[in-house]
């Protein structure tokens, strides 16, 4: 094992683990440039190399990808990858409230703890984790995403009715295109563009970061504010966080590293499913969702075990355990490297020195990771919105274009960002839609089969409810939905007020009322659509989508019994200038109609300009816009020639 060490940390696989965490950390941090993606453009670099290298590199590129995921995340509500989504849920707060620099240091530790547990679980543990991956079957992975669904009970923004809602919306974004499991195509409604299905980092980015814009340009307050005696690293801060969390940071490790393990589960359902443990056993002063340090703690080093449990089927196995798992896999084949049960003995020098190599890059993404953190909080606080707002808009375009280079996911990711400001302001959460988004596809494929092998044994109940594995799942599972209810099923049994446990909203007024209605109707008619659709599908592409649909109109008539007996309305006031915020979508919209026209380079000048105009509250001399205008076009075209020279990145 000295001798794997040893060579692990030579020079070039010292400044290969450097290098690599340092290039996945800043792509990682783009919204929609995610760790498949980092791993994947820079992967032609390894041809060359000897395995190992190639393996230390690769793994460096990963890890530090992850972890940039949460700059984006905590700073601008917009995770950097799906992996950060639940990053976003007490990041941004803690952000709001002038602790952005905390939370960055905070992620960056937690996510070094979490690849350090992942890798050495990978080390000492690889054989019996690989062979317990092999225990979960469909079900097991349809009670996982319901398991993750449960967070909706806590991320619906004081309705509960509303995020459920949210959440079947989700879903049924999810299952547009060709069914996984029945190769029919569904809700496209004859259009070839959704085909493909709406692509799910797009629609993150739509989701979280359009709205965030949107907000940006329609008052002149601040993004982020820095407060006087808080500036650096806050690193001792950040350690004293961490060890009051440690029990937190360490279950939520465990949790990656089995997580990662399952073939195809990855780091988003990690980070999902340790953010419902940590909230469910959390007994802190401050709520999650409201800016509780332990949320980041729980999901970065959750995802960043990932890293280390994925490879253990991909290496054990052969079997990817996450997305970028399969294109480091397809590398290793090119360099001539079988993977399996005996590569652990015959190919021991190239999986121990990278093992140690990842263990390596894991501890430099600290101070990596506190310096490229620190420089981007400083940069997202000091800049202009004038300059900020037409810099991440275009780094949202490039995003959305880069995973499938299609220029319809920028228009999908426009309208979903719409779609999502509007929702947000009726009360219904970005949170629980994105959740079903990213769920859907994985809960239907387990359902079906499931479903179907349950049916084929005339067994359903059996199927679903009699496997011991899936039976704690599913206690897991109701815990986790029950948990933020269990003070008002205290109130009933000890016949307590609900006025004891806090004031009363007020009533509403006719006007919210109303609104809420029409928000309510405006899901039952997509519930009514899909069901009626579902009616022309086979059975095994109709089942899944007919019962979400199902599902989604329950909801919406219990919520508006709800409502006519309560008059209780969840909303967010609309403030600022109505066509400031409706010129940030249409610009956008604009620019994706030029793009084959006038090419990326000119499109991408003229929105970074024009955007300037709409999110400029300050008042600037000659030479300040001559600064500020000069500013965006030499970084939109700086950017643009980085990807497509530097990287090699298709852009439209």
């Amino acid at each position: 094992m000295f001798d794997f060490l040893i060579a692990a940390v030579s020079p070039l696989n010292l400044m290969l683990a450097l290098l690599g965490v340092a290039a996945g950390t800043i792509i990682g941090s783009i919204p929609g440039l995610t760790a498949t993606m980092a791993v994947a453009v820079l992967v032609p670099l390894t041809f060359t190399m000897s395995p190992d290298s190639a393996l230390i590199l690769m793994g460096a590129i990963y890890t530090g990808a992850i972890y940039g995921g949460a700059y984006a995340a905590i700073l601008l509500n917009t995770p950097g990858t799906p992996s950060a989504i639940a990053t976003t849920f007490d990041g941004y707060p803690m952000a709001k409230r002038g602790d952005g620099d905390l939370a960055v240091s905070i992620a960056c530790l937690a996510s070094v703890i979490g690849g350090l547990v992942g890798a050495l679980a990978l080390l000492l543990l690889a054989p019996p984790l690989a062979e317990a991956a092999l225990a979960f079957g469909p079900v097991e992975y349809f009670w996982l995403a319901v398991f993750g669904l449960s967070l909706i009970s806590a991320l619906s923004s004081g309705d509960f009715f509303k995020g459920v809602i949210g959440a079947c919306f989700g879903l049924l974004i999810a299952m547009i295109g060709i069914s996984e499991t029945s190769a029919e195509v569904r809700f496209t409604f004859g259009s070839n563009t959704l085909l493909g299905g709406v692509e799910t980092v797009s629609a993150l980015i739509g989701l979280y970061c359009i709205p965030v814009l949107i907000d940006l340009v329609a008052t002149p307050d601040r993004h982020l504010k820095m407060p006087e005696g808080k500036r650096g690293f806050r690193l001792f801060e950040a350690v004293g966080v961490v060890l009051k969390n440690k029990i937190n940071v360490i279950r939520s490790s465990v949790i990656g590293t089995m997580v990662g393990a399952l073939p195809g589960a990855g780091g988003s359902i990690a980070g999902l499913v340790a953010y419902s443990e940590a909230r469910r056993s959390g007994k802190g002063d401050e709520k999650y969702g409201e800016g509780n340090p332990g949320g980041i703690i729980a999901t970065e080093s959750a995802n960043n075990a990932t890293v280390g449990g994925g490879f253990i089927p991909t290496l054990v196995l052969g079997i990817p355990g996450t997305p970028p798992d399969a294109v480091i896999l397809g590398a290793l084949l090119v360099q001539g490297v079988r993977t399996g049960p005996s590569l652990f003995a015959d190919g021991a020098s190239i999986v121990y020195t990278f093992i140690f190599g990842l263990l390596l890059a894991t501890i430099l993404m600290l101070p990596v990771g506190l310096l490229i953190g620190r420089f981007a909080y400083r940069a997202i606080v000091q800049a202009p919105k004038a300059a900020l707002v037409p810099v991440v808009a275009f780094m949202t375009v490039i995003g959305a274009f880069a995973i499938r280079n299609s220029i319809s996911d920028i228009a999908i990711m426009i309208v979903l960002g719409v779609i999502g400001w509007i929702a947000g302001k009726r009360g219904f959460s970005a949170s629980p839609i994105v959740l079903g988004l990213i769920l859907g596809r994985i809960a239907e494929q387990g359902f079906v089969q499931s479903w179907t092998i349950g049916d084929a044994i005339g067994n359903l109940w059996g199927q679903f409810f009699g496997r011991p594995l899936s039976l704690a799942i599913i206690a897991l599972t109701v815990l986790t939905f029950l948990y933020p209810f269990w003070p008002r099923i205290i109130a009933l049994f000890t016949k307590r007020t609900s006025e004891e446990h806090g004031e009363r909203p007020a009533l509403a007024s006719g006007k919210a009322v109303v609104r809420d209605l029409l928000g309510f109707a405006a899901f039952a008619v997509i519930g009514t659509i899909a069901m009626r659709h579902t009616a022309t599908l086979n059975p095994e592409a109709a089942v899944f989508p007919r019962t979400i649909a199902m599902a989604m109109l329950v909801f919406v008539a219990l919520a508006v019994v709800r409502l006519f007996l309560t008059r209780r309305v969840t909303e967010e006031r609309v403030a600022g200038s109505p066509l400031r915020m409706v010129s940030v979508p249409l610009l956008m919209l604009g620019a994706v109609l030029a793009l084959p026209v006038l090419g990326f380079e000119i499109v991408a000048a003229l929105l970074g300009v024009t955007l300037i105009f709409p999110a400029q509250h300050d008042r600037f001399t000659g030479r300040g816009w001559v600064i500020l205008v000069g500013g965006v076009i030499v970084v939109t075209l700086g950017v643009t020639l980085l990807f497509s020279e530097g990287l090699g990145v298709p852009l439209p």
